[in-house]
């Protein structure tokens, strides 16, 4: 057994997994598992840089983790940024912050890495699947990673749709966003979808697996809504089945519903109120162009796909 902790820094959220890994028997025992929306991909689209202020709140979430880090004695750390850090010119300021404050630095990693990691914490506990094999789909602020394998990877793609950048690019204009969207930007992202969808189908073949695996907030919030949950619950949502007339249900009253409605919702992290259509609108486009009927919902992820690389050492 080791005790490792992983920290997972997307486009939208920091999070953290302190856990013992059990190699033998594939079991990761959770210690202490927590998120904080600090949106680091704040304007990283428009501008190219990593606003001073998301690096702060960054830090700040850095700093926090730190603390339970040392409270729950982890013997190793691992660090994984992806798709925000990936595309700055000041991810050195970035890196640097990280280290000062965890002691390690970073690891900036590609959209092949990221989906290896995706795939290896959302089917580890599955097993394998006899003479067929698993697409997985991770949701992310800034990208989407397509992995399909079935004991191993086979195919890996990262394309740049996330519901954070989806929603930048086409709902905010002049710092505002648009309370609801109208159907004309709605379009306009389902096109960057689809686009997108093509270019990941010319590595991974989309259509070949039975079944679809879905991870990450987007996918776990969708799920929340169509089980009725009155509050956000991890155990209830973990493999839950959601049909895809429910995900296609969901994503359009999202898509129409304005800042308020989506608030109200119980299930719904605050920092996801603005996203969470832009996220659903991606996992349905993926539901229609791979006729999947239902996802698979899965709570473990790239975290878990990161803490078992740190127990390997």
């Amino acid at each position: 057994m080791t005790r490792v902790a992983a920290i997972d820094c997307g486009t939208n959220s920091i999070r953290l997994l302190v856990a013992d890994a059990h190699p033998d028997t594939g079991e990761l025992v959770d210690l202490d598992r927590r998120m904080k929306i600090v949106r680091l991909g704040q304007g990283v689209d428009r501008t190219g840089r990593l606003a001073s202020e998301a690096l702060e709140r960054t830090f700040a979430a850095c700093r926090e983790y730190a603390a339970a880090i040392k409270e729950h004695g982890a013997e190793r750390i691992r660090f994984v940024a992806t798709s925000a850090s990936r595309d700055a010119e000041n991810r050195d300021e970035f890196i640097s912050g990280v280290l000062d404050i965890l002691g390690v630095e970073p690891e900036v990693i590609t959209g092949d890495q990221e989906a290896a990691y995706s795939f290896t914490g959302a089917t580890k506990e599955l097993g394998p699947v006899d003479g067929d094999s698993y697409l997985v789909v991770d949701i992310g602020g800034g990208s989407t990673e397509f992995v399909v394998g079935d004991d191993h990877v086979r195919a890996a793609r990262s394309v740049d749709i996330g519901c954070v950048r989806l929603t930048e690019r086409h709902l905010v204009r002049d710092g505002v966003i648009s309370d609801p969207p109208t159907d004309t930007e709605i379009a306009a992202i389902r096109a960057d979808i689809e686009a997108a969808l093509d270019l990941a189908e010319e590595t991974v073949p989309l259509r070949e697996a039975r079944t679809l695996v879905g991870l990450a907030g987007s996918v776990t919030t969708v799920a929340a809504i169509a089980l009725g949950l009155p509050e956000y619950d991890s155990a209830a949502i973990h493999h839950s089945l959601i049909p895809y007339d429910q995900v296609q249900e969901i994503a359009t009253r999202l898509l129409h519903a304005t800042h308020a409605e989506r608030a109200a919702i119980p299930v719904m992290h605050p920092g996801r109120v603005d996203v969470i259509g832009a996220g659903a609108l991606v996992l349905l486009a993926i539901m229609e162009r791979t006729g999947a009927q239902e996802v698979v919902v899965s709570e473990h992820d790239i975290l878990d796909g990161i803490a078992w690389a740190a127990a390997a050492g």
